[in-house]
């Protein structure tokens, strides 16, 4: 597969219809932004040009999506639409009659926070007292409900020792699927870097232990979402695509319908507002650069760029100001 390809539209739409959020995560990279949100209308008006052209999935996130008053109808809307609906939580607000609103509203599927399977270590990361408690519950509730659910783990410095905790934990709270997420450095990621990243050989050690967890769990989904895998000779998890999948299968949208490659690449190349989304996909200048990247540095060496493409982008970006230099969270040393 040619490292420039990508979809004939966007698989995924991410979209962050609100900032505002009731945690106060160590890591979160919209807590800063005070972008605007859109009224339901607006929304509808969206989701109408989203689903012409025909993308497939809408997941709404934020901030915390539950935190919109009217996330049920823009859910419903969505659903009515032909999209498949889906959402990523922190889970404090949802119990069983707002879990079974979920379900009618048109939900497949919910993706619940979790960073620990420690209570305290969890609650401390993501600034709530009981946040635990309530994620591990709300995964109860959407099983119940009939909502496919998954757990999203942001690994870093307070789990990198609990990898099997994080597993047992998701299979006893009945979860389809475990997503382990690289640290991404961005928002306030950014900020507290040095005290929650990995060093590059952690990051190399991390991804050891996981894939041979994930070829030994039978009875859960291990996703390892992050393109320096192929430096072990893995793929970047289930992904069509080499490299980073932001702006070939997917693209992200701001809660004032700005239009980024993800919600971690700060670039605005469109708001949906005004402009064409399949002229956007098509014709974006950024887009083209993240389908085309060139090597620079030890990349241009190494016999594992066609498949890895310079490893996450987002992270080239954020650390080193240029979407092409080696992911900072590469291990493989300069020859």
């Amino acid at each position: 597969m040619k490292s420039d390809w990508f979809a004939t539209a966007p698989v995924t739409i991410n979209w962050a219809v609100t900032n505002r959020c009731n945690f106060k995560c160590r890591h979160c990279y919209s807590r800063t932004d005070a972008s605007q949100e859109l009224d339901f209308d607006t929304v509808c008006n969206l989701l109408e040009k989203i689903a012409q052209a025909k993308v497939f999935n809408i997941n709404f996130g934020g901030g915390e999506p539950l935190l919109r008053k009217d996330i049920l109808k823009i859910a419903q809307a969505a659903s009515n639409l032909g999209l498949s609906v889906s959402m990523n939580s922190n889970g404090f607000l949802i119990d069983r009659d707002v879990a079974q609103r979920l379900k009618q509203a048109g939900f497949q599927k919910v993706g619940i926070s979790i960073d620990s399977p420690k209570q305290e270590v969890h609650d401390e990361f993501r600034g709530v007292e009981g946040s635990h408690r309530k994620a591990i519950a709300a995964l109860m509730h959407l099983k119940e409900a009939g909502i496919e659910t998954s757990i999203s783990s942001v690994i870093c410095r307070i789990n990198i020792n609990d990898i099997e905790g994080l597993i047992e934990q998701a299979i006893s709270s009945g979860a389809g699927n475990l997503n382990f997420h690289n640290f991404k450095c961005s928002g306030l990621g950014f900020t507290n870097k040095d005290d929650l990243d990995l060093r590059p050989e952690e990051w190399k050690e991390f991804y050891i232990c996981a894939a041979e967890h994930k070829n030994r769990v039978k009875n859960l989904h291990i996703s390892l979402e992050d393109p320096i895998i192929a430096l072990l000779g893995h793929k970047n998890g289930d992904s069509l695509v080499k490299g980073s999948v932001c702006g070939k299968l997917s693209l992200n949208i701001k809660s004032n319908g700005d239009v980024t490659p993800c919600g971690f690449i700060p670039l605005v190349i469109g708001n949906l507002c005004n402009d064409d989304l399949m002229d956007i996909w098509n014709n974006s200048p950024v887009l083209a650069r993240l389908r085309n990247k060139k090597p620079k540095g030890k990349c241009l060496k190494c016999g594992n760029y066609a498949d890895c493409l310079g490893g996450c982008t987002a992270r080239a970006l954020a650390l080193t100001g240029d979407i092409n230099n080696p992911d900072p969270h590469c291990w493989q040393n300069e020859s």
